[in-house]
């Protein structure tokens, strides 16, 4: 069922993104961007198995899909509006995610009343674990969407064709995703799981990463030939 659920999920962020762009044009794909990263580094917090059957298992965690599709933006924005727009929803992103830790850390420290209690203890256990996720997220995430948007924008000066596109797309997204995974998983991970644990987390997610890659490239398209509504 998490498999099937898996790629219905995908299908329906990158239809979403789509519609943003198709309904807000590029202001639509910056409110993605901040709205993507926060929501990526909650879901980072749940962890999944994939079930291929004969007892082959994998583990995974959630969150994947969401930051694949700040990959797709970033390139889309590239792609349409040049490597400064880019590098602006990156920005976007990284103060969206510092932003949220310290309200939310601070949301945190109010004792909550005889209502709130329960409610403040699930929310401890979201928010409690952000800040090392955070802090991976957010060191991976400068490093790793910088290196996307320079890898896009040179392979798109050596190779400027429409024709091109697919590659630009995901050769930059597949080299960049891998930086991403080798410096966010040992951080967010490393002596709060088993290291067995955390390589099968390393290579599910940048797998996951890679196959989300693939997945977006016809919505990338899509972006590139739609006019907004706004303009």
């Amino acid at each position: 069922m998490n498999i099937l659920l898996w790629f219905l999920f995908a299908l329906v962020n990158f239809a979403l993104i789509v519609g943003v762009y198709k309904l807000f044009g590029k202001t639509g794909l910056f409110a993605w961007i901040a709205m993507g990263t926060i929501l990526a580094n909650i879901q980072v917090t749940k962890s999944i198995d994939f079930d291929f059957g004969n007892g082959f298992i994998v583990a995974a965690t959630l969150g994947n899909i969401m930051y694949g599709t700040l990959f797709l933006v970033t390139d889309a924005l590239g792609e349409k509006y040049g490597k400064k727009e880019a590098k602006k929803a990156v920005y976007i992103g990284f103060f969206s995610l510092i932003a949220t830790v310290i309200i939310m850390q601070m949301a945190l420290l109010f004792e909550p009343n005889d209502f709130g209690v329960e409610i403040n203890e699930s929310m401890k256990m979201i928010f409690g674990l952000l800040p090392r996720i955070a802090l991976g997220s957010l060191t991976a995430y400068a490093v790793s969407q910088m290196l996307d948007v320079y890898l896009f924008s040179y392979i798109k000066k050596q190779l400027p064709g429409t024709k091109w596109l697919a590659l630009r797309n995901n050769g930059s997204t597949i080299i960049s995703q891998f930086v991403d995974s080798l410096i966010f998983v040992p951080i967010a991970f490393l002596g709060v799981l088993p290291f067995e644990v955390v390589k099968e987390i390393f290579w599910t997610t940048y797998l996951i990463k890679v196959a989300v890659a693939f997945l977006d490239t016809p919505f990338v398209y899509l972006i590139k030939y739609i006019k907004p509504i706004e303009e």
